[in-house]
């Protein structure tokens, strides 16, 4: 039980340190239980993502918590990004944490069979989606010399598989990228952290394999994953860690999985 002055004192706390964070591809899998953990945390949250009706439904599932705000647009899309944050109100201006989580896989095929499209997808989303954001977040961080950039990469980024080479090869565009954002920006107090996480239950299979629920539950089957909200903690550990820490790149596995390619299953 708290006393009347201990949740004086805690309020406080909540309100000094609370953060303004964006987070794009918050309407489900990752983003989504990122950003009503860290809702629940006492953030305000700007919640981003191309389904209007679904990013609205989140708003108001979240907002119990906190204040939230939410931009519709597609990463992929530079202009969209731009008009979109541009438009933020002033008082949702100020970001000191940018959360880039959206991306995408399209298909499992061999370089050779590959679809055109798929490529230009997850190229589009998950590496120039990231840059067209980041441009748009960064310089206001580097002015007032403070702020976070989380990257979510992926295991396939450590090591290429048959198969996925267009998506291994966006991921490992994630950790270079971040890499680079670490060079840059670390004078201008502002950390950046890369997130691999391995195999994570969510809808990711289910747009891999264009909406055959079949083969995407197999990518699952036999072992226990990850969970969205493994993830969700992860990143709110490296957004709550001492000014003077960085956590810099952090791996996640599911217990079953020893590297990107194997699994032991039951």
């Amino acid at each position: 039980m708290l006393y009347p002055d201990q949740e004086c004192t805690i309020a406080a706390l909540k309100s000094n340190f609370m953060k303004t964070i964006l987070i794009t591809g918050a309407t489900s899998g990752i983003g989504k239980a990122t950003a009503e953990l860290l809702a629940r945390q006492g953030n305000r949250i700007i919640i981003c993502g191309r389904r209007k009706e679904v990013l609205e439904a989140v708003k108001t599932e979240l907002s119990k918590y906190t204040e939230i705000f939410s931009l519709s647009f597609d990463v992929r899309n530079l202009d969209e990004v731009e008009s979109a944050i541009t438009s933020l109100p002033e008082n949702w201006k100020e970001i000191d944490v940018l959360i880039n989580n959206a991306g995408n896989a399209h298909g499992l095929d061999p370089l050779s069979a590959g679809k055109t499209d798929d490529w230009d997808s997850m190229i589009d989303g998950n590496v120039k989606g990231l840059l067209y954001v980041s441009k748009m977040i960064i310089p206001a961080m580097k002015t007032k010399n403070l702020g976070h950039v989380i990257n979510i990469s992926s295991v396939a980024a450590r090591q290429t598989y048959s198969n996925g080479v267009v998506y291994c090869a966006t991921k490992k565009a994630v950790d270079v990228i971040s890499e680079g954002m670490r060079l840059e920006l670390t004078e201008f107090g502002i950390k950046v952290t890369n997130i691999q996480p391995g195999a994570v239950e969510t809808d990711f299979s289910m747009v891999r394999f264009k909406g055959d629920g079949e083969k995407a539950a197999t990518v699952y089957a036999g072992y226990e994953a990850l969970k969205a909200e493994d993830i969700a903690d992860a990143i709110a550990y490296c957004i709550n860690a001492p000014k003077h820490v960085t956590i810099s790149d952090m791996t996640i596995y599911p217990s079953a999985q020893s590297e990107p390619r194997t699994i032991y299953r039951k």
